[in-house]
């Protein structure tokens, strides 16, 4: 299956038939989100990956639809950073120098020019920034999933005062932006059936 033909077979699933995902797959799926585009390579964001049934039926209160979490195989949340302290940035350098076996004080341009572009935001900016961030990594597990035969659904209708109570989330420096259900579709499923609708390529598409 062809990246355009995984895509087209692509829609957002109502209903799971509760069949686990291979680990292997999985693992595929969770590594295109860490490959992920990131700006200034800061990955503002943290992937929480809710294996547990149990911890699935927890969660099932916070969701308005609860059809999905309550039938699929693994639940991915998507946690955005409010802020990006300058112990954060720290951490990030250290990593890259250990990565690419350079001496950290030659990072130290890059790292202040990182430090000033941050400190010239406001909690507000950062966090819009950061989940801008953690929309392009869904976007990579839904395509990633797609090609690996792994049906999803992305969802934001859930309550964040509950969800983020369940899953510990401190709401003062982190927020959950965006959530995603995989597993295999169910044969009850009557959406599989409808034909896709999207815009005319004239519609969509402008050439200048």
């Amino acid at each position: 299956m062809n990246y355009l033909e995984a895509l087209s077979r692509r829609y957002s699933v109502k209903k799971f038939n509760g069949e686990i995902i291979p680990e292997e797959t999985l693992h595929n799926i969770l590594e295109s989100g860490k490959l992920s585009a990131s700006s200034l390579g800061l990955q503002p964001y943290k992937i929480l990956v809710v294996e547990s049934e149990n911890m699935r039926q927890k969660l099932i209160p916070a969701f308005y639809n609860p059809s999905q979490i309550s039938t699929c195989s693994h639940l991915i949340v998507i946690i955005s950073k409010k802020t990006v302290e300058e112990t954060y940035i720290t951490g990030y350098f250290k990593h890259i120098s250990e990565v690419r076996e350079t001496p950290l004080e030659q990072l130290d341009l890059f790292r202040n020019s990182i430090s000033q572009h941050i400190n010239q935001k406001n909690q507000d900016e950062i966090f819009n920034w950061a989940e801008k961030q953690s929309y392009i990594v869904l976007a990579n597990l839904m395509y990633a999933a797609a090609i690996e035969g792994i049906d999803t659904c992305p969802m934001e209708g859930f309550r964040h005062d509950v969800i983020e109570s369940i899953l510990g989330i401190d709401p003062e420096t982190e927020k959950v932006t965006v959530t995603l259900a995989l597993g295999y579709r169910s044969e009850e499923d009557y959406f599989q059936h409808m034909k896709k609708v999207r815009k005319p390529n004239e519609k969509l598409f402008k050439f200048i």
